[in-house]
């Protein structure tokens, strides 16, 4: 069912869902009580999706007293980014003629023993992301980090992933965990036609975090439409999902220029969780980034969200990336190859492309033992990133690209034992 708005109530004593459900007019779309009685605190809170039985003022009238906050539930989320190339033909032909890169059913098993990631320096599974993983130092981060995520389950919340994939075989939570807000329904495939509007994107994006964290687990949720909209209630409705359903990192691969109250309320609740989440910072080439990521230099969430952006493999400002203040760190966001929806691969181009490459460098510290907390780990990525700032490189871009690119091997030799 599609609201026309939506509010943020903060919990009292004794409120139920049937209660502010009744009050308000609607239906309570999250609820989050959890140790509210013991500590009171302002993320304890509850989404409500309504109608127009009530209007805002009747709404506020109805919770006086209570710091409401009520929106319009706006189309305003859009994943961006944009498909590349499209490989045809074989796996085995896509892994340069070695065997299939998805026989044994997951990738995973890269990891696994029976085909190697590595190989004089040169990445096996994906050769075409050769240069990018040189570029951030994934070979010596899987090194470091040899559990490779193992135990860490990453939120991909987007337009859905090609559950049928080969790649994702073995790589995905368990049913039970995924949820298509966009659909209605419990089962977030991709819907649309390659090569038009955001089909693929999320398979692209989950696709990147499970080259980075080879074990980690995806947990899939769907937001987005095919043409690459999302609305506020389901992004709102998604962040609290992941949280209560086990998510220790959330890639949120998508942006809107409007600051959503509803959504903001779910990223410092889900940070408060010390549940850590990602945010791409737009592709329109503007002074200024998208929202939420956009908060990740300032408010409650700021310890636990990370900003990204995107360059070229030479660490110069990709030409859709936007940049400004707010942005903490970027990655390399062009051509990214990963698994395409229909057994396929395909390479996009987009800060979205970059953001699950923090994400899954995230998960990578969070699958061995660390040395710093948790709270630090956002941090910490941003401040042990490359330097893309010397002679005259990205000048005009000084201090708004965030710390540098990202630099996986350093990250992890500040942050695990």
């Amino acid at each position: 069912m599609r609201y026309d708005s939506v509010v943020s109530v903060p919990l009292q004593a004794g409120d139920t869902r049937e209660s502010l459900a009744q009050a308000v007019g609607g239906e309570v779309l999250a609820w989050n009580d959890e140790g509210c009685a013991a500590r009171m605190a302002n993320d304890c809170n509850t989404l409500i999706g309504f109608n127009p039985k009530l209007s805002s003022a009747g709404v506020l009238n109805a919770l006086s007293g209570r710091k409401v906050k009520v929106e319009a539930n706006k189309d305003v989320f859009s994943g961006g980014g944009k498909i590349t190339a499209i490989a045809n033909g074989s796996i085995a032909i896509w892994a340069g003629g070695s065997i299939a890169i998805w026989a044994g059913g997951s990738i995973a098993i890269w990891a696994g023993g029976s085909i190697a990631i590595w190989a004089g320096g040169q990445y096996s599974p994906i050769p075409q992301n050769n240069t990018l993983w040189q570029q951030i130092k994934l070979e010596r981060a899987q090194q470091l980090a040899p559990h490779l995520g193992k135990g860490v389950t990453v939120a991909v919340i987007d337009s859905g992933i090609d559950l049928q994939h080969p790649a994702f075989q073995g790589a995905l939570t368990g049913a039970s965990t995924w949820k298509d807000f966009a659909g209605g329904d419990n089962v977030p495939q991709e819907e649309g036609i390659t090569g038009e509007g955001a089909y693929g994107h999320g398979t692209n994006v989950a696709g990147i975090i499970l080259q980075i964290a080879p074990q980690a687990k995806i947990m899939p949720l769907r937001v987005l439409d095919a043409d690459g909209s999302g609305d506020v209630a389901n992004v709102a409705q998604a962040i609290r999902w992941a949280v209560q359903k086990g998510a220790q990192v959330i890639n949120l691969s998508l942006g809107s220029t409007e600051n959503s109250p509803a959504v903001q309320d779910a990223v410092e609740w889900a940070t408060a969780q010390d549940v850590l989440v990602v945010a791409s910072a737009g592709n329109e080439n503007v002074g200024r980034i998208t929202y939420p990521a956009a908060n990740a230099a300032q408010g409650k969430a700021a310890a636990n969200l990370l900003s990204v952006g995107s360059v070229d493999p030479q660490d110069l400002k990709s030409s859709f990336s936007n940049y400004g203040a707010a942005l903490e760190i970027v990655g390399p966001g062009e051509h990214v190859y990963a698994p395409a929806p229909d057994g396929r691969m395909a390479s996009w181009s987009g800060t979205s492309m970059a953001a699950p490459m923090t994400a899954g460098g995230l998960a990578l510290a969070l699958g061995e033992k660390l040395k710093v907390p948790v709270r630090s780990l956002t941090g910490a990525m941003a401040q042990t990133a490359g330097n893309i700032y010397a002679g005259e490189a990205n000048a005009a871009y000084a201090g708004q690209l965030g710390q540098g690119r990202l630099d996986l091997a350093a990250f992890l030799g500040q942050t695990i034992r």
